[in-house]
């Protein structure tokens, strides 16, 4: 078993295996503070990390504010690949903030983010981070130009390899392309939710070149909540078809949305990550695609609920 199995992308010049793992879950604290939960032992955590590795991950997704009392998803990563700090490329995000407490604060101005980069530089322990997504506030319509403009100056400077976006829609990849390249973009999307299928947001990333990374691809509308029993009656046929787990069907039917799509899911059980890594092998027929692809009214019985999976890292 190995990430390889799902196949590969370039984030830029790096490549890497289309199954990746989004660190979020490790600190036992959620985005919108709704999975709160004691984070799992450090050096349970720190092993969990180099499993994904030994497995063939080379992709985790992380942030600085991605931490609770007690654990950052930064310093476990950078504990984990202390002497592996080539074997994964490690993207982070900036420009929303919590402060030591935890509480969110407003949106970095552009003039901040270098501070929020050079944190990020500091937890990792890396002289320049591969690749930082510019995170947008979802109810900000304004321009990401000022913003990603602040990052371009840092790509420049050396201390970012790549760019990405986050939370976007397609005219703020436009807008930011005509500044520098971007390489990845991540955005909500699963079974569930697929506004980026109604924006054409999946499809330009494909036809630009451009890794489109959703998040909560396994959890969907629940995002960061416990998950629950799968209520998709669809994804439970075609997990029983194939003898896998609902969150594995979540997981392949997003790898089949294309191949510069790619996926992040998060967890803290080894079990849930190897099911996890698994699901790149899964190939889903033809009509089972079809199935899946139909709208469904958003009735609880189909799509209305998460698999009794995991969650993806936002």
């Amino acid at each position: 078993m190995s990430a390889a199995a799902a196949g590969t992308w370039k984030l830029g010049d790096l490549e890497v295996n289309r199954i990746g793992y989004g660190a979020m879950r490790l600190t036992g604290n959620g985005m919108a503070g709704n999975s709160d939960g004691p984070p799992i032992d450090r050096d349970l955590a720190v092993d969990l990390l180099r499993r994904a590795i030994d497995q063939g991950v080379n992709h985790i997704d992380t942030a600085s504010f991605y931490f609770s009392p007690l654990r950052s998803a930064n310093e476990l990563i950078n504990r984990a690949l202390s002497s592996r700090r080539d074997d994964a490329v490690v993207v982070t995000k900036v420009g929303p903030g919590r402060d030591p407490s935890g509480e969110w604060y407003a949106m970095a101005r552009p003039d901040q983010l270098r501070g929020q980069v050079e944190e990020n530089l500091r937890q990792l322990g890396r002289d320049h981070l591969d690749v930082v997504n510019l995170r947008r506030n979802g109810r900000d319509t304004h321009s990401v130009a000022e913003h990603f403009g602040a990052l371009t100056e840092l790509r420049e400077a050396g201390l970012i390899r790549h760019l990405g976006l986050s939370n976007v829609g397609p005219e703020h990849v436009t807008e930011a392309r005509s500044m520098a390249p971007v390489v990845c973009v991540q955005n909500s999307y699963g079974l569930d939710a697929r506004g980026a299928d109604e924006s054409g947001l999946v499809d330009l990333c494909g036809e630009l070149g451009i890794a489109f990374v959703p998040f909560f691809a396994v959890s969907g509308l629940r995002r960061e909540a416990a998950a629950g029993q799968e209520r998709d009656d669809r994804v439970r046929t075609v997990a029983r078809a194939h003898g896998v787990t609902p969150a594995q069907v979540r997981l392949a039917w997003t790898l089949h949305r294309g191949p510069h799509v790619l996926a992040i899911p998060g967890t803290a059980d080894p079990a849930h990550l190897d099911e996890n890594i698994a699901a790149g092998a899964l190939r889903l027929a033809p009509e089972e695609l079809e199935l899946l692809d139909a709208p469904t009214g958003g009735g609880e019985r189909a799509g209305g609920g998460a698999s009794g999976g995991r969650g993806a890292s936002a």
